[in-house]
């Protein structure tokens, strides 16, 4: 029996020992993904945190502008105690309650809350591009790393080649095959590449600065994307998606309607105002008064100021129109290098790829024809270059293509979590607005809800 439980627990624990590894392992092979690493990005980014501030901020603006459309209850309560020497004191005290409420204003206030609305709107889409800058420096970040990581790689192996080519080559010059110029061909060569291993090594530092910057995390074992979003197959549908979905023309959009709001309500301000006024006090000895009247007011005079308001916002619509018209242009300038790019890249990567098949073909030949003496230590040398320097293109191009499609989704208004149904809970512009656009009480249950969720926010 006692023998049965030792063996019981020699075996628990050779499990134990067993899983340790195995995580162990796992840990240490686990790769960091392109798509983790936007997720991160996503997620702890203090930018979107900053703006999505903003468009609560615009979305108690709508709150405010529907507050101008209820009636205004105040109360106000007063105590007094005069007299002097030669007369007796006198105590007075009252309490009232006043209510305020527009009638009519000529839509002053209706159309401030549709420019409210208009400016939520356009802070949202604000919001949408401030996403796609922070995936795109995610991806831009992920990329880089990718390749600065491979350019040290290759300079290593190409100094380990060199060292071997300099130790053949005294080898050689020992016997006399060889003169001491070959040899200090190589040493030259070795130096070179050492001087160009600093170099990506020092770019490799700076890609996981910026890595850490956009991320949020250090770099593990990245591994190429494996997944490939998908792009628009021509330009002319790459420009037509671009100027429907981008959404800096939506933001624009949106602005310019704001505009023509304020225009008309600059119109409106010369008009009159028509309100209801209503009043009722109780004094210290129990009495009541109270009065309820209508008032209607407007401006006769203000030195031109009510007319140079109303240019102003002509002005300020015209100068969004013009940003929309220049944004339209820019975009599609920006979709048109984008595609154009992408294509490059593609190119470039199989003659990279062709190129790499060429040289390596030639270097093999070289080294044979250098053994029987019919090339130089140089000519070896050469050939090994023209191979790092096909392979580093290779990189380079793989990189670029990669980050070519990104740039396309950046520039046509894709790249947002929604689009690469990103694993992320996703910010809800719609329930902070839901609960304030109607102006509700610090004391109603939607008012605790809204209590709720800053304190949330607060916490995060």
């Amino acid at each position: 029996m006692k023998a049965l439980i030792i063996g019981k627990l020699m075996y628990s624990r050779f499990f134990i020992f067993i899983c340790v590894i195995t995580i162990s392992s796992l840990s240490a092979n686990a790769k960091d993904t392109l798509t983790g690493a936007m997720v991160s990005a996503y997620n702890t980014s203090g930018l979107l945190q900053q703006n999505r501030a903003v468009l609560r901020a615009a979305d108690e603006d709508v709150a405010t502008a529907a507050s101008q459309l209820a009636p205004v209850v105040s109360w106000a309560s007063s105590a007094s105690h005069s007299g002097s020497d030669s007369s007796a004191y006198d105590t007075s005290a009252s309490v009232s309650l006043s209510a305020d409420y527009t009638l009519y204003d000529g839509g002053k206030s209706s159309l401030g809350l549709e420019a409210a609305k208009f400016s939520v709107l356009a802070t949202r889409s604000k919001l949408v591009s401030i996403e796609q800058n922070v995936l795109f420096e995610a991806v831009t970040a992920y990329l880089g790393v990718i390749r600065e990581t491979e350019n040290v790689s290759l300079r290593e192996n190409n100094l380990s080649v060199i060292r071997e080519e300099l130790k053949a080559a005294n080898d050689r010059f020992e016997v006399g095959e060889i003169t001491k110029t070959d040899v200090a061909l190589a040493e030259a060569r070795l130096a070179a590449s050492n001087s160009a291993l600093a170099v990506a090594k020092g770019s490799y530092e700076k890609a996981v600065a910026s890595y850490i910057s956009s991320i949020g995390a250090k770099p593990n074992s990245l591994e190429y994307p494996n997944f490939v979003p998908e792009v628009p197959n021509s330009l002319e549908s790459a420009i037509a998606i671009a100027l429907t979905e981008h959404p800096s023309i939506d933001e624009l959009k949106n602005l310019i309607k704001v505009s023509e709001i304020n225009s008309k309500i600059a119109d409106l301000s010369t008009g009159f105002t028509i309100s209801l006024e209503s009043s009722v006090s109780l004094d210290e000895e129990g009495e009541t008064s109270g009065s309820v009247g209508v008032k209607a007011s407007g401006p006769i005079f203000s030195g031109g100021k009510l007319y140079s308001s109303s240019r102003k916002k002509i002005a300020l619509k015209e100068q969004v129109l013009a940003r929309l018209y220049s944004s339209k242009i820019s975009i599609e300038q920006n979709v048109t290098n984008a595609f154009s790019s992408l294509q490059v890249a593609q190119a470039a990567k199989s003659a990279a790829e062709e190129q790499i098949r060429a040289t390596e073909v030639a270097l093999k030949g070289v080294k044979e024809e250098a053994i029987l003496g019919a090339r130089t230590t140089l000519d070896v040398l050469n050939a090994e270059k023209d191979l790092l320097d096909a392979r580093v293109q290779l990189i380079s191009a793989k990189v670029d293509e990669n980050l070519s499609l990104y740039r396309l989704l950046l520039q046509i208004g894709r790249l947002t979590a929604d689009y690469l149904s990103l694993p992320v809970r996703q910010y809800d512009v719609k329930k902070y607005y839901d609960l304030v656009k109607n102006s509700p009480a610090s004391n109603s249950k939607t008012g605790r809800e809204l209590d709720n969720i800053l304190k949330s926010l607060a916490k995060n």
